[in-house]
């Protein structure tokens, strides 16, 4: 499904299958990466299913945005930016595109939104804080699992100030779709993980 979602839209700007091919490929080996568990493929497609609408920015947006992720590094969304950056290029993107889907993938850093198109995507990103409990039980334990390489005391205070980070926050949702939909679940789990985690 979701290959098939790139190619179609890769196909509005080229009718070189061996390029979409070819961009898919990286797409596809670097979110199948064996030091992934929660950034894959299927939150690519779970961006699709949260988006309450789509367009070519927040399409490629969904694709780049975790393109490279390694979590001993803080600059992940600016080198998945570069990249998006030289992959468009390629496909003849127009830059004005360009410079908006960049802005967006950025924008995935701090999450907060230079626009309200902009705050649907970043919220979607942050969905799976509101999710039922069960879910995000196996999403927090995806994500200590991509934090491997540290060990369990330097992983829970690191986690903490990201959770506490959440919780400062006067809302975490800076749309109203996603607020409405999932503030207070989201709310309630960051709280319950912060608590879980003693040091």
């Amino acid at each position: 499904m979701i290959k098939n979602k790139f190619r179609i839209l890769c196909q509005n700007f080229t009718n070189d299958e061996n390029l979409i091919h070819q961009l898919w490929q990286e797409i596809e080996i670097a979110h199948s990466a064996e030091n992934r568990y929660y950034h894959t493929l299927k939150h690519l497609e779970q961006l699709y299913v949260e988006l309450p609408k789509l367009d070519v920015v927040t399409e490629f947006s969904i694709f780049y945005h975790d393109l490279v992720y390694d979590a001993s590094k803080d600059n992940n969304e600016k080198e998945s930016a570069k990249l998006c950056e030289e992959r468009l290029n390629v496909l003849g993107v127009p830059q004005k595109l360009i410079k908006k889907i960049i802005q967006l993938i950025n924008e995935t850093k701090t999450h907060e939104p230079s626009s309200q198109t902009n705050a649907l995507f970043l919220d979607a990103d942050l969905a799976i804080l509101g999710s039922s409990k069960k879910v995000y039980q196996t999403y927090i334990e995806y994500i200590h699992k991509e934090y491997a390489i540290y060990d369990d005391i330097t992983y829970k205070k690191g986690r903490k100030k990201v959770l506490k980070n959440f919780l400062k926050k006067s809302k975490i949702y800076q749309s109203s779709y996603f607020y409405d939909k999932y503030e207070k679940q989201a709310q309630q789990n960051i709280l319950i993980e912060y608590n879980s985690l003693i040091i």
